[in-house]
């Protein structure tokens, strides 16, 4: 009589176990709010294909929750290029495109 309600204890406490590592496992795959919001920001950033900074400085807006969070330019190239458009987009000319510039470029 002893065996049988040994083996009836273990087999019940096995149950306890594998229903206990089945919750478990469904807590593991539900996200915490933070975990979700860093998947879609990674996943923004990599539709956008960001890289090294632009890839950090965009994370970071994104994970603080700023909308449409978009990465500053990098490179001296990219920050010309910028600066460049919105000149054109004011009609800046002579000595006004010139201050612009070089207070566009400089921060």
């Amino acid at each position: 009589m002893r065996r049988i309600a040994s083996i009836v204890v273990a087999a019940g406490l096995a149950g306890l176990t594998c229903s206990g590592t089945a919750a478990a496992a469904e807590e593991k795959t539900e996200k915490t709010p933070q975990q979700q919001r860093m998947a879609d920001c990674n996943k923004q950033a990599g539709e956008k294909q960001l890289a090294g900074d632009a890839r950090k400085q965009f994370m970071s807006s994104c994970l603080s929750g700023k909308s449409e969070a978009k990465p500053a330019p990098t490179t001296q190239q990219e920050k010309m290029k910028s600066c460049n458009e919105e000149a054109a987009k004011k009609n800046l000319t002579g000595d006004d495109r010139k201050k612009f510039m070089s207070s566009c470029l400089s921060g």
